[in-house]
């Protein structure tokens, strides 16, 4: 199995400005995620930016990174773009991996290429993680989501589902026995042909509640193979808070 890895990479983030550039143990932190990623199965690693800048930071790591417009409306649409830039083919295999996790899992990596590639009839692949404490489970910042029977996405919410009609409010997976509830992991696989397709879609009316751009391809039918991973996912980088216990981690 081939696949590459595409790390979009933007500079403007409101929470914490430069983020691809923030230095952590003396690289920056896209360079820090590609490092990650190379560790993995991938073919090739790519970075995928904006900012002329950013290329040559990954240059003087060796990592390999393309200029894409910089009027992209998500890291959907940067992710495309790289990849016709790459001439992928459509059948080809991408994981889209965050430019803000520079302690990803590359198993975790791998696993979302090969669920995409055993899955042909899944336009997508996508991690979860079970939710232990209530508080993560009520956090609107944590993305939750519910599964079918063969491990395939039903919703994905900001919202406590499944909600517990006898447990409001409650940790029910502590007291029922029943399977604990998922916290989605962003980190998506696609099909080249269907990710050059996607930025095409309408927008879901429940992308557009929810602020969750993988609502998009449910909503049009598209099935989204979710693998469900026993290690917890690594420290993301988001706000000023979280980039000091990064640097605390690569010090």
């Amino acid at each position: 199995m081939s696949f590459t890895v595409v790390i979009p990479a933007r500079l403007a983030s409101t929470r914490l400005p430069n983020k691809p550039l923030a230095d952590l143990g003396g690289a920056p932190m896209v360079v820090r995620v590609a490092q990650r990623a190379l560790l993995s199965g991938a073919e090739r690693v790519v970075v995928a930016t904006d900012s002329p800048h950013v290329i040559e930071k990954c240059a003087e790591f060796d990592v390999l990174a393309v200029l894409t417009r910089a009027d992209h409306a998500s890291g959907t649409d940067r992710l495309a773009e790289a990849c016709d830039l790459l001439g992928l083919f459509d059948d080809a295999l991408v994981v889209n991996v965050q430019g803000d996790e520079p302690l990803i899992d590359p198993a975790l990596i791998d696993a979302v290429a090969q669920l995409l590639s055993a899955r042909p009839e899944c336009a997508m692949t996508t991690a979860a993680h079970a939710i232990e404490e209530l508080a993560d489970f009520l956090n609107p910042n944590i993305v939750k989501v519910v599964l079918d029977a063969c491990q395939t996405a039903l919703y994905f919410s900001r919202s406590p589902i499944p909600a517990g009609r006898d447990f409001a409010g409650q940790a029910w997976w502590k007291s029922s026995g029943l399977a604990k509830p998922l916290r989605h992991v962003g980190i998506y696989g696609y099909r080249v042909g269907f990710l050059k397709r996607f930025p095409a879609l309408p927008q879901a009316p429940m992308e557009q509640i929810e602020s969750l751009e993988q609502l998009r391809a449910l909503w049009h039918g598209h099935r989204i193979a979710v693998h469900v991973t026993h290690s917890p996912p690594g420290l993301g980088v988001d706000t000023p808070e979280d980039l000091i216990r990064a640097r605390r981690l690569f010090s």
